[in-house]
């Protein structure tokens, strides 16, 4: 069992590629400008909650360990479809969770086809040092990163196993946390309020189904937060069957999805 949290992450970072893409996703400037300006427009400017770095990490450290219990049970479309080995699979999760909201940089609305314009260019930069001379394999890699990208907006259904990881995966970044800031900034309302009602969540191998996430909550308002955020996302993620949703309150299970 593991909580969901910026030092989830760093659990899977022995791993090459995986570890490589992390560390230049990470120290390339533009990637961290327009990161920071996601929640510049998003939080700043819209009263939204978090999208900028802190939420990237969280996201592709959920979506690491979501791949890492599914691994061996569910097969990856990358490798199902000749697209790449598992390990290009694993690269593909960390990179399209990382990524996934990086169009906010530009607006939110339609943020999902944005993001897949800026990350189009950061891949084409960064990919090359992780795959060096093969630069067939490396277009193929970077399409199903924009894919989960695209994919990752909760009214897109994901056509392939990576990119229904790094949807759940972003629905999972729910805790108070994420929502203190426009709280603090004075936007009420019942998704901060919400927001604010889940303190933890949990990954961890399920017995009905693979994946099981705990969401701990200290009132019934966190069941909003479940419902028309995490829920729609794995609903049009093509991993729903594989994933089961448990509500707490004060350690006794208050409601189960599904």
């Amino acid at each position: 069992m593991v909580f969901v949290s910026t030092n989830l992450i760093q659990l899977h970072m022995a791993e090459e590629p995986v570890a490589e893409a992390y560390r230049l996703l990470e120290e390339d400037v533009e990637t961290q400008a327009c990161l920071k300006m996601a929640n510049v427009m998003a939080v700043n400017r819209m009263g939204y909650n978090d999208h900028g770095p802190v939420h990237s990490r969280i996201v592709a450290g959920s979506a690491l360990e979501i791949f890492r219990i599914l691994q061996g049970k569910v097969d990856m479309s990358i490798v199902k479809d000749g697209i790449g080995t598992i390990e290009d699979s694993r690269l593909v999760v960390l990179c399209g969770s990382y990524l996934h909201d990086i169009g906010n940089a530009m607006h939110r609305t339609e943020h999902y086809i944005h993001g897949c314009e800026i990350a189009k260019s950061l891949l084409d930069r960064i990919l090359p040092q992780v795959y060096q001379r093969d630069l067939e394999r490396m277009i193929r890699i970077r399409q199903e990163i924009l894919h989960c990208i695209f994919a990752h907006d909760e009214d897109v259904n994901c056509l392939s196993k990576e990119a229904g990881i790094a949807k759940v995966a972003d629905g999972t970044d729910m805790a108070e946390g994420r929502a203190r800031i426009p709280y603090k900034l004075g936007k009420v309302d019942i998704h901060s309020i919400s927001a604010m009602a889940v303190k933890k969540v949990e990954l961890e191998e399920g017995n009905d189904r693979p994946v099981t996430i705990n969401v701990h909550m200290t009132n019934p308002a966190g069941i909003f937060q479940i419902e028309e955020v995490l829920m729609r996302k794995i609903k049009t993620s093509g991993i729903e069957d594989y994933v089961q949703v448990i509500a707490l309150i004060n350690g006794k299970e208050l409601k189960s999805f599904p």
